[in-house]
């Protein structure tokens, strides 16, 4: 498929939510010390990605790059104090059985619109939604801001989410790291989105955080399955929705295969299983 018949794709089906997408249950914990949306791992001394392919077409390699840049917007906080702030506020239980305790978090001298409060009511607004993790019945998100949580959702600045979740693919991503529990989100991405969401920026941050606390609860990433379906949201979609995107960048575990996938911001976008 050429590049413009994927950008064509792209711009015909839009966000439509006409089919459900399953999730993939967790096979095994996840081992490396962060998993990040947007490529395999961390700079700590693990296996980078694979980005050095052997003269890679130039069209589609020039693609993919423009579907990973950043896009135009407002402005964010480029560094912050690399220290978090936990944001006031408790819940009751939402879900299945296995609770998930959660702080949110905003690193020091990050600013947003709406505040560390906004960027708390987001998450929790998210989490307890039935198209999110909560449909299977197998996850239940409670929200604390004292103990020790399971996780630990932050907002960082630029600079810091390049050195907690390394930056080997040289696009803004978000991550988790599972030696502090913390799901890193990265603020240039939460004020300006993904090119492969076309402007929608809600629907972005929803993904976001599904997708990062996806790898929290034992998530790892996937492709597209068949093409023009909804992505699954534990697609590196920060990146792209096509699979030759994605492999050209050198991301790991996609193989290029000509499938292009709906942008899909939710586990079960279509309600609970």
């Amino acid at each position: 498929m050429s590049v413009l018949m994927i950008v064509a794709l792209l711009g015909l089906t839009g966000f439509a939510v006409r089919e459900a997408t399953k999730a993939q249950e967790p096979t095994a914990p996840q081992s490396q010390t962060a998993t990040t949306e947007t490529g395999p791992h961390d700079a700590a001394g693990h296996a980078g990605p694979s980005n050095s392919l052997p003269n890679p077409d130039p069209q589609l390699y020039s693609a993919a790059l423009a579907s990973a840049e950043l896009p135009p917007g407002g402005d964010f906080t480029v560094e912050g104090a690399k220290k978090w702030a936990v944001v006031p506020g408790t819940g009751a239980p939402t879900g299945g059985s296995g609770v998930v305790k959660y702080t949110v978090e905003v690193e020091e001298g990050v600013q947003v619109v709406g505040g560390a409060a906004g960027f708390a009511s987001d998450v929790d607004t998210i989490l307890r939604d039935p198209r999110g993790w909560i449909g299977s019945g197998k996850h239940n998100f409670q929200r604390v801001d004292s103990g020790k949580p399971d996780l630990r959702i932050s907002l960082t600045s630029q600079m810091t989410t390049r050195q907690v979740c390394g930056f080997q693919i040289k696009y803004e991503g978000s991550c988790f790291s599972s030696k502090d529990n913390r799901v890193t989100i990265n603020v240039a991405r939460w004020v300006r989105g993904a090119v492969s969401y076309q402007g929608a920026l809600v629907e972005y941050k929803q993904y976001v955080v599904n997708h990062e606390v996806g790898h929290g609860i034992g998530y790892e990433h996937r492709p597209c399955q068949e093409a023009g379906a909804l992505a699954p949201v534990m697609m590196q979609q920060s990146w792209g929705v096509s699979n030759d995107y994605l492999a050209a960048l050198g991301t790991d575990r996609v193989t290029a295969d000509g499938k292009v996938c709906r942008p899909n911001a939710w586990p079960y976008p279509t309600g609970a299983r």
